[in-house]
């Protein structure tokens, strides 16, 4: 299609960027800096989930968009909570998404000294002194919204008293909670973060990085701004929770005299509908046996995700839609089944499965023979070639495919139909077979050997196509199908602040499938015809005998919204 206005075409995308993008345009243009330089820095305390992927996903898409540097780096200033497990983890998420730090792996914890000769500096400058008051008594002090906080009697000390406490402090003379170091700001500010926010604590704990070195450390919104100036980050962007805490980051970044200090910007986190992301809630899942791992395909950390069969390229996609705000706001987990619908329907092979199976003899097919049928992989994307199925006399179908009194509409089989086998050939269901229960066990029909697909038949028409896989050929495996862990229909928590479990979040089946799926590899995904999409599983397939994860069904409720 021809461009009718190029120069149009150009101011709206201009228009179209994003905040965060306008912000950084102007600091270029005006000499702010003359590069941009972005990082991803999270706390190694749990896994990652849906919403730090936009985080990631905007930090590194920004670095790229500019020409610019993107930073990983672990913000491990806390050794109550955080782990080696974590780190491992979050680092292969980050890798699936496609975020390239380079040689650009940091620690918080690298910094360590650095932070403790800023912490000195500050002493020396008269804006941080040693505290006696116990946190308790630090609330006490600070106030409330609507009054102003009182001096810490501690803060009279001199700078000499002062920097001795504090060398103390690092040599383990005083206890957990004895003594903090914090910043002198001012008590009266109506930002409460401004109070003289403590900076340093002491913690005799082994931390997963530094062993045993370090006997203090220091809190996360004096840390932050010291490792983003260390490293030349430009922008240092984060959620909105942290809005309140930018005058600290500045404060602190100006007091150090960083000659080149980093801005932070903030906006809205993503909020899926009905889902469940808060670690401590996860963490109780895990101990219970509720789920089996951080990465249970019910869940919505990105190892999950990644395990039930999304891509990259899907909550790339979810990212993209989401958009970039300053306004929090809620998002329908539809639309994150929608993205992974639309990625993966030209790329995946199309294959039967059956979930619910009964037998359908044809009985004038010749015992013994197996044919094999061409099938091709994806009607939608000829490229993908196709396959030769195994055709014979004994099939299973999906139970919900035969009725003994079929309702109006219904173009199945049932006595006295045809329908098409697909790929194969038309059927005549001429009976079947019961248990002592009632339950249909065997449905019977005959073939007609001139309507094979592909061969030009041009005859009579059949309403009704429904898949099979051969008996004799078939692979049994494990099928799993999902639903949402939550109970949609009562919100995510009860009133004691528990979780609202949905019983029914996981079946499982024994299903049989084409042959073929049995050299299928850990993560490899497939259409099953009308089951949905499936992948396998990384955790408990094992070699020929998959189990597969539904990643998400092929009906969607979603729509996109209409452009203006």
């Amino acid at each position: 299609m021809c461009k009718e206005n190029p120069a149009a075409e150009e101011k709206n995308e201009v228009v179209s960027k994003h905040f965060i993008e306008q912000i950084i345009d102007k600091d270029l243009a005006e000499g702010v800096y003359d590069t941009v330089h972005t990082r991803f820095p999270p706390e190694p305390n749990g896994y990652l989930h849906i919403g730090h992927a936009k985080s990631i996903l905007l930090n590194y898409g920004l670095a790229q968009e500019y020409g610019g540097k993107f930073n990983m780096r672990f913000d491990d200033t806390n050794p109550t909570k955080e782990k080696t497990e974590f780190v491992e983890s979050i680092m292969a998420d980050i890798k699936w998404l496609g975020a390239d730090w380079e040689d650009r792996l940091f620690f918080a914890s690298n910094y360590f000294g650095q932070m403790y000769e800023a912490a000195v500096k500050l002493i020396k400058k008269g804006k941080a002194y040693v505290s006696d008051l116990s946190a308790e008594q630090i609330r006490e002090y600070r106030g409330t919204l609507t009054e102003p906080g009182k001096e810490d009697p501690s803060s009279k000390r001199s700078i000499e008293e002062n920097l001795k406490l504090f060398e103390e402090m690092k040599n383990g003379v005083y206890a957990d909670g004895e003594k903090v170091l914090r910043a002198r700001i001012d008590m009266a500010s109506p930002n409460m973060n401004m109070r003289d926010p403590v900076i340093y604590r002491v913690a005799h704990m082994h931390h997963h990085n530094t062993g045993d070195a370090w006997c203090i450390y220091p809190m996360y919104d004096f840390a932050h701004p010291i490792e983003d100036a260390i490293e030349g980050i430009t922008h240092s962007i984060c959620t909105l929770e942290f809005e309140d805490h930018r005058p600290l980051y500045d404060w602190v970044v100006r007091e150090l005299e960083y000659p080149h200090p980093p801005k932070q910007i903030e906006f809205a986190k993503m909020y899926l509908t009905n889902v469940v992301t808060g670690k401590r809630y996860i963490k109780k899942l895990v101990e219970d046996g509720i789920v089996d791992g951080w990465d249970d395909p019910r869940l919505v950390s990105i190892a999950a995700l990644r395990r039930r069969g999304f891509t990259p390229e899907s909550i790339k996609m979810f990212v993209d839609l989401c958009g970039v705000s300053k306004s929090n706001s809620s998002v329908d987990y539809a639309m994150l089944e929608y993205c992974i619908r639309e990625d993966l329907k030209l790329k995946r092979s199309r294959v039967m499965a059956v979930i619910d199976p009964v037998k359908l003899v044809i009985d004038n097919y010749p015992e013994g023979q197996v044919e094999y049928l061409d099938a091709p992989n994806n009607l939608e994307n000829e490229a993908l070639g196709s396959r030769q199925v195994p055709f014979s006399r004994e099939l299973y179908i999906e139970r919900e495919d035969f009725m003994e009194e079929p309702p109006k509409k219904y173009f199945r089989l049932f006595p006295g139909n045809e329908v098409r086998l697909m790929n194969a050939y038309f059927v005549k269901c001429t009976g079947f077979e019961k248990d002592e229960n009632g339950n249909v066990t065997v449905v019977h029909a005959t073939y007609d050997p001139e309507t094979k697909s592909g061969s030009g038949f041009e005859g009579r028409k059949v309403k009704g196509t429904i898949h099979w896989v051969a008996c004799n050929t078939a692979l049994k495996a494990t099928v799993r199908l999902y639903e949402n862990i939550i109970d949609e229909e009562k919100g995510v928590y009860n009133e004691d602040g528990s979780l609202n479990l949905n019983p029914n979040s996981l079946t499982v089946k024994e299903a049989y499938l084409e042959p073929s799926l049995k050299e299928a590899k850990p993560y490899e995904s497939f259409q099953f015809v009308r089951q949905g999409y499936f992948c396998v599983d990384y955790k408990d397939s094992k070699e020929g005998a998959p189990v597969f994860n539904r990643i998400v069904s092929l009906k969607s409720s979603f729509k996109l919204p209409k452009k203006d």
